[in-house]
């Protein structure tokens, strides 16, 4: 069986040079922090192959640069959502 997973990334362009993990989970976790997401409107993206990457990475730390291309895709597909009406 296979349980849910989910990582929440956080990124302020003008703060910080890179995305952080602020929250990381499988199962009840994992729901949780969708959950979250989803009561404040924060865009959830489904991407296993990157969360079985980013789950690796330890909370409150940067993603490494050698995942700075696949989370700008998912950050570019946000910004792009955003500025849809």
């Amino acid at each position: 069986m296979v349980h849910k997973r989910a990582v929440a990334l956080r990124y302020d362009r003008q703060r910080e040079g890179a995305p952080r993990v602020v929250a990381k989970g499988a199962g009840e976790v994992a729901n949780a922090i969708i959950e979250t997401a989803a009561s404040h409107t924060v865009p959830i993206i489904e991407n296993e192959a990157l969360v079985d990457t980013l789950i690796q990475l330890e909370v409150d730390h940067v993603i490494p640069p050698e995942l700075y291309r696949a989370v700008a895709e998912v950050l570019a597909y946000v910004y792009r959502g955003k500025k849809q009406p």
